[in-house]
């Protein structure tokens, strides 16, 4: 599934880890992939990098994102990049280990399953330098490394282009939990129609159950529940798998959609509008030249501003993105304005997980 993942400390963690860990088990081992397009390992350790995926990285492009980060950073280190592949609860501890037994410049981990591990590690190899993707650790080492995002910032942008495109004045969102954190992906979007639509009303819809991020039947049948409100501009934050329900209950009622961390307007082709987009691979490579520059520990935050958030719409090849948002060029000339004004503090986005 792609990532919607947050902050391990946060109350919303135990639920999403019950569900988002099952939903990733695949088998009962750990899949070491040292692959030519991952790098390889090379002859100084000390130059290389290991990055520990939460699931075989398969056709998910938010992980591929973040082995390019990774081997883009040990190219400039002078070193290789090795890519560990988890297939299964017990193998993310199982590739941590190991990573930290090739000792790397830097072990990278991707998602908030790390969070336990990478604490423990960081305990026990205080020398090891350990990047955390995504997520972060309840206490601070001075050894890890954390890389967030502000979903939130993306999130608006692509509610302004919501408010622009409605033609009921109705906007929705399906969202896998009702959390602070999974609502960066949803109450943005609301404000984001708000901005350009001052008469817009928003509504959004919780899979909840068993299993929020991998119940497509249920976010399917949010979507229709939207649509039966005159909803007619959808953001799906449902993880991958959630999402499909979403475009395909949209697709069939003619409801325009909208979706998160990569693009996934290939997955509905003329019914996604855009895709709030999470670059992992500039966070990947940004955090270890942090660390290899002597820098390490903290939290950086990656946004707008940063280049660690942006939409799809305003990334080069978006003529063959397949998203709708590539034919309406006025609605996008808005946005990119309202991108600009964010990123200069004009307009600061509410965040749904700030602390109150």
């Amino acid at each position: 599934m792609y990532r919607i993942t947050t902050r391990h400390r946060l109350t919303v963690a135990a639920v999403v880890v019950g569900t988002a860990l099952a939903a990733t088990a695949c088998n009962a081992s750990a899949d070491k992939d040292k692959s030519p397009a991952a790098g390889g390992t090379g002859g100084d350790s000390a130059k290389n990098i290991v990055l520990v995926t939460p699931e075989p990285i398969g056709v998910n492009d938010f992980l591929k994102l973040a082995a390019t980060g990774a081997q883009n950073a040990a190219r400039k280190a002078g070193g290789s990049a090795t890519v560990l592949e988890s297939k299964d609860t017990s193998a993310i501890q199982q590739n941590v280990e190991a990573a930290v037994r090739q000792k790397p410049a830097v072990v990278v981990a991707v998602g908030f399953e790390f969070a336990d591990v990478l604490a423990q590690q960081a305990e026990a190899n205080p020398k090891q330098q350990f990047l955390f993707v995504d997520s972060c650790t309840t206490k601070p080492y001075p050894n890890i490394t954390c890389a967030t995002f502000r979903e939130h910032e993306g999130t608006f942008l692509a509610g302004a282009e919501a408010g622009l495109l409605t033609k009921s004045g109705k906007v929705g969102a399906v969202v896998a939990l009702d959390s602070p954190q999974i609502r960066r992906f949803s109450d943005p979007f609301g404000a984001g129609a708000k901005q350009t639509n001052p008469a817009s009303a928003f509504t959004q819809l919780f899979v909840g159950g068993q299993k929020p991020f991998n119940d497509p039947a249920r976010a399917s049948e949010q979507t229709a529940s939207l649509k039966a409100k005159d909803v007619d501009q959808i953001m799906g934050a449902a993880s991958a798998a959630g999402n499909l329900g979403v475009f395909n209950a949209a697709k069939a009622a003619g409801v325009q959609a909208y979706g998160v961390d990569v693009n996934q307007c290939s997955a509905a082709p003329g019914t996604v509008v855009d895709n709030v987009i999470k670059r992992t691979d500039i966070a990947v490579a940004q955090g270890v030249d942090q660390i290899v520059g002597g820098k390490p520990g903290g939290v950086t935050s990656y946004g707008l501003k940063e280049g660690g958030i942006t939409l799809t719409g305003m990334e080069p090849g978006l003529e063959t993105s397949q998203c709708l948002i590539a034919q309406h060029p006025d609605v996008l000339k808005t946005v990119l304005g309202l991108r600009d004004q964010i990123v200069g503090g004009t307009i600061t986005v509410a965040d749904p997980a700030a602390a109150k």
